[in-house]
């Protein structure tokens, strides 16, 4: 296998230090259109020759497909935001390249009725070419990080393994993470959580399908294993809840996130003052008037999430709670993965939010590589049997968790 890893950030980078201990694959193309930081991710992992440093710009299409051309990818690993996944998905496509992605293409709201109906959804436009991936005999592997990826693992393995039934699936991620000297300091790209967190909520139900809600809607307390207790969740917009029902069925489903008030009221205020807008206003400069994003602009004024990893402290969680029936009796589980930020920066040297995004995009490589996983078309990680992922997993050094409710 050869692969192309365009984005060579906290994500990017953490891909590469743990890729560099597996042996599956024969080349990995690391690409950026800073090529310091491709280079730096490079140099790195001391030497391994199968890794090699490129500039791209992830929205030129046509410059991505000449890259996986001469280096003769047969895959393509997307970790930058999800601004650029249409093309990059095209560009591996034009290329007859496989794709993989941990963020799916963007939604955009309902415009008469934006906290009822959806408009389009996220996924939507990678969702409309999937009879042309399948009928090339390309797969296109969406959503395959953490959240979306192993939550949607999870709820694979709930309905193949644990339930006769399932009435809800829901989506809980929290954290007691805390970040010396900053009052805040997201531990996450702050562009993809304004969108995911400030768009409308989507929820599933069977009979009445995908809807909406307002952003931080239905809010609850969940308790979070291994030390973390409770956190208070609130549904915000997210790919598991476009992806779980196409493959399990479920009678509801949902996703929520452990964001804590104060981080609530932040992302409130952006979007009060306008600040969380992504088209361009105009503003004064040196040398005259300059057109820049207020979304960039709160992104430029806060810390890169890659270098905080040396002031974090504690512990993140991604999982699945699963509610339904099985031999004829109620059951209530939660499927989960927690890691530990000392123990990532120890063992990787990157913080436990980017690195437990990363590992499950290399595991996932690892399945096609071997053929544990294969199929052709628009895939999420629910079209594919869990039990091959989640044992290799364990086989990584991170074991995952379950808990009766």
């Amino acid at each position: 296998m050869r692969v192309l890893l365009v984005g060579a950030g906290g994500v990017g980078g953490a891909i590469t230090r743990i890729a560099t201990r597996r042996p599956f694959f024969e080349a990995m193309v690391v690409a950026d259109y800073d090529p310091a930081r491709a280079e730096a991710a490079v140099a790195a992992l001391g030497g391994d020759a199968r890794f090699t440093a490129e500039q791209v710009d992830a929205g030129d299409e046509a410059a991505v497909t000449r890259l996986l051309a001469w280096h003769r990818c047969d895959v393509l690993l997307n970790a930058t935001d999800p601004r650029f996944v249409m093309p990059l998905f095209r560009a591996a496509r034009t290329a007859g390249a496989a794709y993989v992605d941990m963020a799916m293409s963007l939604s955009r709201p309902h415009a008469e009725r934006p906290y009822e109906e959806c408009g389009v959804k996220l996924g939507d436009e990678q969702f409309a070419q999937a009879a042309d991936w399948e009928k090339e005999g390309l797969l296109a592997l969406v959503g395959m990080g953490v959240e979306p990826g192993l939550s949607d693992v999870f709820a694979r393995y709930a309905a193949d393994e644990l339930f006769d039934a399932i009435e809800e699936i829901g989506i809980r991620d929290g954290a007691n993470l805390t970040v010396d000297g900053y009052d805040f300091a997201p531990s996450f790209s702050i562009w993809t959580t304004i969108e995911e967190c400030l768009n409308p909520p989507v929820v599933y139900e069977r009979g009445k399908g995908w809807f909406t809600t307002e952003p931080f809607s239905e809010p609850e307390v969940f308790d979070f294993p291994e030390g973390i207790g409770p956190v208070e969740c609130v549904n915000v917009e997210h790919e598991e809840v476009l992806l779980v029902p196409r493959w399990v069925d479920a009678r509801r489903v949902t996703f929520k996130y452990g964001l804590g008030r104060e981080f609530v009221e932040t992302l409130r205020t952006l979007h009060l003052l306008g600040l969380d807008r992504t088209d361009p206003v105009t503003v004064p400069g040196p040398d005259g008037p300059v057109a820049v994003s207020p979304r960039d602009v709160v992104a430029a004024c806060l810390p890169d999430p890659a270098t905080l990893g040396e002031r974090m402290h504690g512990k993140t969680c991604a999982g699945t709670w699963v509610r339904g029936v099985k031999d004829g009796e109620p059951r209530e589980v939660y499927l989960y993965h927690v890691v530990d930020n000392q123990w990532s920066m120890t063992e990787y040297g990157s913080q436990a939010v980017v690195w437990q995004t990363a590992i499950n995009p290399v595991v996932a490589l690892e399945l096609l590589a071997t053929g544990a996983w294969s199929g052709a078309g628009v895939l999420g990680p629910e079209a594919f049997p869990a039990r091959p992922f989640l044992d290799l997993l364990t086989d990584y050094g991170s074991p995952w968790g379950m808990r009766e409710q």
